[in-house]
């Protein structure tokens, strides 16, 4: 259903247009994300900060698999005025396809991803301590089971501010 409103092109047919200059690539991953690794020459204008589309020429737009781009496909087409496409694979596609892509491996992970890190680190911690240590160091990972609940219900995710003061993180501030 959404998928009819973004008409996926393949990286080469998406590389070709874009040397035509016939289109301008979009992508609308986080600027974390896109600050790590993205398309040369692509456009960031992240899902969180809607607006500010170019306009004159068609857009075609980009996340790191395309999962993202066909879950916002209705909301990304009322954006914009003429015809839309999306990167069929996304960013992985198109490194795949061995096009030219834009990386900074100094950038620090995406949010999420040390989130993910973290949290997996820290249940994984209070089971082992749970079982070999002492009982009480199951809290932990009922204690960061309950952060990523409220993290889900609220959107706040008190973990992502305290890394977000991590010194490594302190470049992308």
């Amino acid at each position: 259903m959404s998928r009819a409103q973004l008409t996926p092109l393949t990286p080469t047919e998406v590389a070709a247009r874009l040397a035509d200059g016939h289109v301008v690539l979009v992508d609308i991953r986080e600027a974390d994300e896109f600050a790590r690794a993205h398309v040369q020459g692509a456009l960031s204008r992240p899902l969180s900060a809607p607006g500010g589309l170019p306009t004159g020429r068609e857009i075609v737009f980009t996340c790191r698999t395309g999962m993202r781009t066909d879950a916002n496909a209705d909301r990304l087409a009322a954006e914009v005025a003429g015809e839309t496409f999306v990167l069929r694979g996304g960013l992985d596609a198109w490194i795949k396809a061995g096009l030219p892509v834009e990386q900074d491996r100094k950038a620090p992970l995406e949010m999420m991803r040390q989130v993910q890190i973290g949290a997996g680190s820290l249940v994984l911690l209070g089971v082992l301590l749970g079982l070999f240590a002492h009982p009480a160091f199951f809290a932990i990972a009922g204690f960061v089971g309950a952060g990523l609940t409220v993290a889900g219900v609220t959107g706040f995710c008190g973990m992502a501010r305290l890394l977000a003061f991590a010194p490594w993180n302190s470049r992308a501030a």
